[in-house]
Protein backbone atom coordinates (compact mmCIF):
# COMPACT_ATOMS: atom_id res chain seq x y z
CA UNK A 1 0.00 0.00 0.00
CA UNK A 2 1.45 3.37 -1.02
CA UNK A 3 1.03 6.67 0.85
CA UNK A 4 -1.84 7.96 -1.31
CA UNK A 5 -3.84 4.77 -0.75
CA UNK A 6 -3.02 4.96 2.96
CA UNK A 7 -4.29 8.55 3.15
CA UNK A 8 -7.48 7.59 1.33
CA UNK A 9 -8.04 4.71 3.75
CA UNK A 10 -7.44 7.01 6.72
CA UNK A 11 -10.09 9.38 5.39
CA UNK A 12 -12.55 6.48 5.07
CA UNK A 13 -11.83 5.43 8.65
CA UNK A 14 -12.40 8.93 9.98
CA UNK A 15 -15.67 9.37 8.09
CA UNK A 16 -16.93 5.98 9.22
CA UNK A 17 -16.13 6.80 12.86
CA UNK A 18 -17.77 10.21 12.54
CA UNK A 19 -20.99 8.75 11.10
CA UNK A 20 -21.19 6.15 13.87
CA UNK A 21 -20.65 8.86 16.49
CA UNK A 22 -23.43 10.96 14.91
CA UNK A 23 -25.74 7.96 15.28
CA UNK A 24 -24.65 7.57 18.91
CA UNK A 25 -25.38 11.25 19.64
CA UNK A 26 -28.80 11.16 18.00
CA UNK A 27 -29.82 7.92 19.74
CA UNK A 28 -28.58 9.13 23.13
CA UNK A 29 -30.44 12.42 22.73
CA UNK A 30 -33.69 10.75 21.72
CA UNK A 31 -33.67 7.94 24.29
CA UNK A 32 -32.00 9.80 27.20
CA UNK A 33 -29.39 7.04 27.36
CA UNK A 34 -27.25 7.94 30.36
CA UNK A 35 -25.42 5.79 32.87
CA UNK A 36 -25.58 8.41 35.60
CA UNK A 37 -29.28 8.84 34.94
CA UNK A 38 -29.74 5.07 35.11
CA UNK A 39 -28.11 4.88 38.54
CA UNK A 40 -30.02 7.96 39.71
CA UNK A 41 -33.32 6.40 38.62
CA UNK A 42 -32.56 3.31 40.71
CA UNK A 43 -31.37 5.19 43.82
CA UNK A 44 -34.10 7.82 43.79
CA UNK A 45 -37.10 6.04 42.27
CA UNK A 46 -36.30 2.32 42.10
CA UNK A 47 -36.71 2.46 38.31
CA UNK A 48 -34.37 0.08 36.45
CA UNK A 49 -35.47 0.95 32.87
CA UNK A 50 -32.41 2.97 31.85
CA UNK A 51 -30.09 0.49 33.54
CA UNK A 52 -31.69 -2.23 31.44
CA UNK A 53 -30.90 -0.12 28.34
CA UNK A 54 -27.26 -0.05 29.43
CA UNK A 55 -27.27 -3.77 30.17
CA UNK A 56 -28.67 -4.59 26.73
CA UNK A 57 -26.10 -2.33 25.06
CA UNK A 58 -23.29 -4.16 26.92
CA UNK A 59 -24.71 -7.51 25.85
CA UNK A 60 -24.90 -6.50 22.20
CA UNK A 61 -21.39 -4.99 22.26
CA UNK A 62 -19.92 -8.04 23.99
CA UNK A 63 -21.46 -10.57 21.60
CA UNK A 64 -20.64 -8.48 18.53
CA UNK A 65 -17.02 -8.01 19.59
CA UNK A 66 -16.33 -11.72 20.11
CA UNK A 67 -18.22 -12.82 17.01
CA UNK A 68 -15.94 -10.55 14.98
CA UNK A 69 -12.91 -11.91 16.86
CA UNK A 70 -14.01 -15.49 16.14
CA UNK A 71 -14.52 -14.61 12.47
CA UNK A 72 -11.01 -13.17 12.27
CA UNK A 73 -12.23 -9.64 11.54
CA UNK A 74 -10.49 -8.17 14.59
CA UNK A 75 -7.74 -9.33 16.94
CA UNK A 76 -8.92 -9.27 20.56
CA UNK A 77 -5.31 -9.23 21.78
CA UNK A 78 -4.56 -5.93 20.03
CA UNK A 79 -7.14 -3.60 21.54
CA UNK A 80 -6.52 -0.66 23.84
CA UNK A 81 -7.80 -2.74 26.76
CA UNK A 82 -5.68 -5.84 26.09
CA UNK A 83 -2.74 -5.89 28.49
CA UNK A 84 -1.02 -8.32 30.78
CA UNK A 85 -0.85 -5.58 33.40
CA UNK A 86 -3.90 -5.61 35.66
CA UNK A 87 -3.99 -2.02 36.94
CA UNK A 88 -6.66 -2.69 39.52
CA UNK A 89 -5.85 0.26 41.82
CA UNK A 90 -5.87 2.80 38.99
CA UNK A 91 -9.20 1.39 37.82
CA UNK A 92 -10.60 1.42 41.34
CA UNK A 93 -9.50 4.94 42.34
CA UNK A 94 -9.99 6.47 38.89
CA UNK A 95 -13.37 4.86 38.42
CA UNK A 96 -14.63 6.06 41.79
CA UNK A 97 -13.44 9.62 41.11
CA UNK A 98 -15.08 9.59 37.70
CA UNK A 99 -18.34 8.21 39.06
CA UNK A 100 -18.46 10.76 41.86
CA UNK A 101 -17.61 13.60 39.48
CA UNK A 102 -20.16 12.75 36.81
CA UNK A 103 -23.01 13.31 39.27
CA UNK A 104 -21.66 16.75 40.21
CA UNK A 105 -21.22 17.60 36.51
CA UNK A 106 -24.74 16.44 35.54
CA UNK A 107 -23.52 13.55 33.42
CA UNK A 108 -20.53 11.61 32.15
CA UNK A 109 -18.33 12.52 29.18
CA UNK A 110 -20.74 11.25 26.55
CA UNK A 111 -23.70 12.94 28.25
CA UNK A 112 -21.72 16.18 28.34
CA UNK A 113 -21.33 16.04 24.55
CA UNK A 114 -24.99 15.13 24.07
CA UNK A 115 -26.03 18.05 26.27
CA UNK A 116 -23.79 20.43 24.31
CA UNK A 117 -25.65 19.37 21.18
CA UNK A 118 -28.90 20.15 22.99
CA UNK A 119 -27.82 23.70 23.89
CA UNK A 120 -26.20 23.35 27.33
CA UNK A 121 -23.60 26.07 27.87
CA UNK A 122 -22.69 24.58 31.24
CA UNK A 123 -21.72 21.40 29.47
CA UNK A 124 -19.36 23.43 27.28
CA UNK A 125 -17.60 24.53 30.47
CA UNK A 126 -17.52 20.93 31.74
CA UNK A 127 -16.09 19.84 28.37
CA UNK A 128 -13.20 22.32 28.55
CA UNK A 129 -12.36 21.73 32.21
CA UNK A 130 -12.62 17.95 31.91
CA UNK A 131 -10.43 18.00 28.81
CA UNK A 132 -7.74 20.11 30.48
CA UNK A 133 -7.79 17.93 33.61
CA UNK A 134 -7.58 14.80 31.46
CA UNK A 135 -4.64 16.15 29.46
CA UNK A 136 -2.83 17.10 32.66
CA UNK A 137 -3.36 13.53 33.89
CA UNK A 138 -2.09 12.13 30.59
CA UNK A 139 1.03 14.28 30.30
CA UNK A 140 1.05 17.05 32.91
CA UNK A 141 1.26 17.67 36.64
CA UNK A 142 -1.37 15.14 37.69
CA UNK A 143 0.27 12.60 35.38
CA UNK A 144 3.33 12.76 37.64
CA UNK A 145 1.13 12.02 40.64
CA UNK A 146 -0.67 9.22 38.78
CA UNK A 147 2.55 7.51 37.73
CA UNK A 148 4.05 7.83 41.21
CA UNK A 149 1.00 6.43 43.01
CA UNK A 150 -1.80 4.29 41.58
CA UNK A 151 0.07 3.22 38.45
CA UNK A 152 2.74 1.55 40.56
CA UNK A 153 0.26 -0.96 41.96
CA UNK A 154 -0.55 -3.71 39.50
CA UNK A 155 -0.52 -7.45 38.93
CA UNK A 156 1.40 -8.67 35.88
CA UNK A 157 0.18 -11.71 33.94
CA UNK A 158 1.91 -13.65 31.20
CA UNK A 159 -1.08 -13.06 28.91
CA UNK A 160 -3.88 -10.51 28.76
CA UNK A 161 -5.61 -9.83 32.07
CA UNK A 162 -9.10 -10.76 30.91
CA UNK A 163 -11.77 -13.30 31.70
CA UNK A 164 -11.39 -15.12 28.35
CA UNK A 165 -7.64 -15.58 28.83
CA UNK A 166 -8.09 -16.90 32.36
CA UNK A 167 -10.86 -19.27 31.27
CA UNK A 168 -8.80 -20.39 28.28
CA UNK A 169 -5.84 -21.23 30.52
CA UNK A 170 -8.07 -23.22 32.87
CA UNK A 171 -10.04 -25.06 30.17
CA UNK A 172 -7.26 -25.59 27.64
CA UNK A 173 -9.01 -23.77 24.80
CA UNK A 174 -8.15 -20.68 22.77
CA UNK A 175 -8.84 -17.23 24.29
CA UNK A 176 -11.14 -16.36 21.38
CA UNK A 177 -13.22 -19.51 21.88
CA UNK A 178 -13.40 -18.84 25.61
CA UNK A 179 -14.34 -15.22 24.91
CA UNK A 180 -17.12 -16.22 22.54
CA UNK A 181 -18.59 -18.61 25.11
CA UNK A 182 -18.42 -16.01 27.87
CA UNK A 183 -19.84 -13.32 25.60
CA UNK A 184 -22.79 -15.50 24.64
CA UNK A 185 -23.50 -16.51 28.24
CA UNK A 186 -23.03 -13.07 29.80
CA UNK A 187 -24.25 -11.02 26.84
CA UNK A 188 -27.40 -13.02 26.24
CA UNK A 189 -27.98 -13.07 29.99
CA UNK A 190 -27.87 -9.27 30.09
CA UNK A 191 -30.18 -8.99 27.10
CA UNK A 192 -32.71 -11.42 28.58
CA UNK A 193 -32.56 -9.55 31.88
CA UNK A 194 -33.20 -6.27 30.06
CA UNK A 195 -36.13 -7.63 28.06
CA UNK A 196 -37.67 -9.15 31.19
CA UNK A 197 -38.25 -5.70 32.64
CA UNK A 198 -41.83 -4.59 32.96
CA UNK A 199 -42.78 -2.17 30.17
CA UNK A 200 -39.25 -2.36 28.71
CA UNK A 201 -40.48 -3.44 25.27
CA UNK A 202 -40.82 0.07 23.91
CA UNK A 203 -39.22 1.60 20.82
CA UNK A 204 -36.92 4.02 22.65
CA UNK A 205 -35.70 1.41 25.11
CA UNK A 206 -34.92 -1.09 22.37
CA UNK A 207 -33.34 1.64 20.22
CA UNK A 208 -31.05 2.62 23.08
CA UNK A 209 -30.01 -0.91 23.97
CA UNK A 210 -29.67 -2.35 20.49
CA UNK A 211 -28.62 0.87 18.76
CA UNK A 212 -25.90 1.98 21.18
CA UNK A 213 -24.57 -1.58 21.41
CA UNK A 214 -24.45 -1.83 17.62
CA UNK A 215 -22.56 1.48 17.38
CA UNK A 216 -19.89 0.11 19.72
CA UNK A 217 -19.60 -3.03 17.58
CA UNK A 218 -19.35 -0.83 14.48
CA UNK A 219 -16.56 1.21 16.05
CA UNK A 220 -14.63 -1.96 16.86
CA UNK A 221 -14.94 -3.01 13.22
CA UNK A 222 -13.81 0.40 11.98
CA UNK A 223 -10.76 0.69 14.24
CA UNK A 224 -9.85 -2.99 14.44
CA UNK A 225 -10.54 -4.09 10.85
CA UNK A 226 -11.00 -1.21 8.42
CA UNK A 227 -8.18 0.81 10.00
CA UNK A 228 -5.79 -2.14 10.28
CA UNK A 229 -2.73 -2.13 8.04
CA UNK A 230 -0.47 -5.18 8.18
CA UNK A 231 2.57 -3.21 7.02
CA UNK A 232 2.71 0.57 7.15
CA UNK A 233 4.73 1.84 4.14
CA UNK A 234 6.81 4.19 6.32
CA UNK A 235 7.44 2.07 9.43
CA UNK A 236 7.07 -1.39 7.81
CA UNK A 237 5.12 -2.43 10.92
CA UNK A 238 1.46 -3.16 11.49
CA UNK A 239 -0.66 -0.16 12.34
CA UNK A 240 -4.17 0.88 13.32
CA UNK A 241 -4.77 4.08 11.39
CA UNK A 242 -6.13 7.24 13.00
CA UNK A 243 -5.91 5.99 16.59
CA UNK A 244 -4.25 7.80 19.48
CA UNK A 245 -3.11 4.59 21.14
CA UNK A 246 -1.86 2.80 18.04
CA UNK A 247 -4.20 -0.08 18.88
CA UNK A 248 -7.82 -0.91 18.10
CA UNK A 249 -10.18 1.47 19.93
CA UNK A 250 -13.91 2.01 20.23
CA UNK A 251 -15.84 4.94 21.69
CA UNK A 252 -14.52 6.71 24.79
CA UNK A 253 -14.97 10.28 25.95
CA UNK A 254 -12.27 11.41 28.38
CA UNK A 255 -8.86 11.21 26.71
CA UNK A 256 -10.43 11.94 23.28
CA UNK A 257 -11.86 15.17 24.73
CA UNK A 258 -8.34 16.11 25.84
CA UNK A 259 -6.95 15.31 22.39
CA UNK A 260 -9.75 17.35 20.80
CA UNK A 261 -8.80 20.43 22.82
CA UNK A 262 -5.13 19.81 21.96
CA UNK A 263 -6.07 19.61 18.25
CA UNK A 264 -7.94 22.91 18.49
CA UNK A 265 -5.10 24.68 20.31
CA UNK A 266 -2.32 23.47 17.98
CA UNK A 267 -4.31 23.20 14.76
CA UNK A 268 -1.52 24.71 12.62
CA UNK A 269 0.93 22.08 13.89
CA UNK A 270 1.05 19.54 11.06
CA UNK A 271 1.76 16.73 13.55
CA UNK A 272 -1.68 17.20 15.12
CA UNK A 273 -3.86 14.90 13.06
CA UNK A 274 -7.50 13.96 13.35
CA UNK A 275 -8.11 10.62 15.03
CA UNK A 276 -11.06 8.33 15.59
CA UNK A 277 -11.41 9.71 19.11
CA UNK A 278 -11.44 13.35 17.99
CA UNK A 279 -13.97 12.90 15.18
CA UNK A 280 -16.13 10.85 17.58
CA UNK A 281 -16.31 13.83 19.93
CA UNK A 282 -17.49 16.05 17.07
CA UNK A 283 -19.87 13.36 15.84
CA UNK A 284 -21.74 12.96 19.12
CA UNK A 285 -22.30 16.73 19.38
CA UNK A 286 -23.46 16.92 15.77
CA UNK A 287 -25.80 13.93 16.12
CA UNK A 288 -27.35 15.34 19.27
CA UNK A 289 -27.71 18.80 17.73
CA UNK A 290 -29.36 17.44 14.58
CA UNK A 291 -31.96 15.55 16.60
CA UNK A 292 -32.52 18.47 19.01
CA UNK A 293 -33.07 20.98 16.21
CA UNK A 294 -35.22 18.58 14.17
CA UNK A 295 -37.52 17.90 17.14
CA UNK A 296 -37.45 21.51 18.38
CA UNK A 297 -36.07 20.42 21.73
CA UNK A 298 -32.91 22.54 21.46
CA UNK A 299 -32.72 24.89 24.47
CA UNK A 300 -29.97 27.18 25.73
CA UNK A 301 -29.03 26.36 29.31
CA UNK A 302 -26.71 28.14 31.73
CA UNK A 303 -25.60 27.79 35.33
CA UNK A 304 -28.21 28.35 38.02
CA UNK A 305 -25.93 30.01 40.57
CA UNK A 306 -22.41 29.97 42.02
CA UNK A 307 -22.96 26.64 43.80
CA UNK A 308 -24.14 25.03 40.57
CA UNK A 309 -21.04 26.37 38.81
CA UNK A 310 -18.73 25.06 41.54
CA UNK A 311 -20.30 21.60 41.46
CA UNK A 312 -19.83 21.34 37.71
CA UNK A 313 -16.24 22.56 37.85
CA UNK A 314 -15.28 20.09 40.58
CA UNK A 315 -17.14 17.30 38.81
CA UNK A 316 -15.36 18.06 35.53
CA UNK A 317 -11.93 17.90 37.20
CA UNK A 318 -12.78 14.60 38.90
CA UNK A 319 -13.98 13.13 35.60
CA UNK A 320 -10.86 14.26 33.76
CA UNK A 321 -8.45 12.90 36.36
CA UNK A 322 -10.47 9.79 37.17
CA UNK A 323 -11.24 8.90 33.56
CA UNK A 324 -7.57 8.85 32.58
CA UNK A 325 -6.57 6.84 35.66
CA UNK A 326 -9.35 4.33 34.95
CA UNK A 327 -8.53 4.28 31.21
CA UNK A 328 -12.06 5.23 30.29
CA UNK A 329 -15.51 6.44 31.24
CA UNK A 330 -18.99 4.93 31.35
CA UNK A 331 -18.69 4.41 27.59
CA UNK A 332 -14.94 3.82 27.26
CA UNK A 333 -14.84 1.22 30.02
CA UNK A 334 -18.58 0.67 30.57
CA UNK A 335 -19.27 -0.40 26.97
CA UNK A 336 -16.10 -0.51 24.85
CA UNK A 337 -13.76 -1.94 27.48
CA UNK A 338 -16.17 -4.33 29.12
CA UNK A 339 -17.18 -5.71 25.72
CA UNK A 340 -13.66 -7.19 25.58
CA UNK A 341 -14.17 -8.73 29.06
CA UNK A 342 -11.03 -7.02 30.34
CA UNK A 343 -10.44 -7.48 34.08
CA UNK A 344 -9.39 -3.83 34.42
CA UNK A 345 -12.61 -2.73 32.70
CA UNK A 346 -14.74 -4.78 35.09
CA UNK A 347 -13.07 -3.17 38.13
CA UNK A 348 -13.36 0.29 36.57
CA UNK A 349 -17.08 -0.11 35.85
CA UNK A 350 -17.79 -1.35 39.37
CA UNK A 351 -15.87 1.61 40.81
CA UNK A 352 -17.68 4.10 38.56
CA UNK A 353 -21.05 2.78 39.72
CA UNK A 354 -19.92 2.92 43.37
CA UNK A 355 -18.70 6.49 42.96
CA UNK A 356 -21.96 7.49 41.30
CA UNK A 357 -24.05 6.02 44.15
CA UNK A 358 -21.82 7.70 46.76
CA UNK A 359 -22.16 11.06 45.01
CA UNK A 360 -25.95 10.74 44.77
CA UNK A 361 -26.10 9.90 48.49
CA UNK A 362 -23.84 12.88 49.21
CA UNK A 363 -26.15 15.22 47.34
CA UNK A 364 -29.19 13.92 49.25
CA UNK A 365 -27.28 14.42 52.52
CA UNK A 366 -26.44 18.02 51.57
CA UNK A 367 -30.04 18.71 50.59
CA UNK A 368 -31.33 17.37 53.91
CA UNK A 369 -28.86 19.53 55.83
CA UNK A 370 -30.02 22.64 54.02
CA UNK A 371 -33.68 22.15 54.92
Amino acid sequence: MDISALNALTTQVLWAAFILAVLFGAIAQRTHFCTMGAVSDIVNMGDWTRMRMWGMAIGVAMIGFYFMAAAGLIDASKTLYASGRFIWLSALVGGFLFGFGMVLASGCGSKTLVRIGGGSLKSVVVFVVMGVAAFATLKGITAVVRVATVDRVAVDFASNASLPNWLAAAAGVSPVAAGLVLALVLGLGLMVWALAGRDFLRVDNLLAGLGIGAVIVGMWWVSGHLAYVAEHPETLQEAFLATNSGRAEALSFVSPVAYTIDWFMFFSDKSKLLTIGIVSVFGVVVGSAIYSVATRSFRWEGFRDAEDTANHLVGAVLMGVGGVCAMGCTIGQGLSGISTLSATSIVAVAAILAGCVASLKYQVWRLERSI
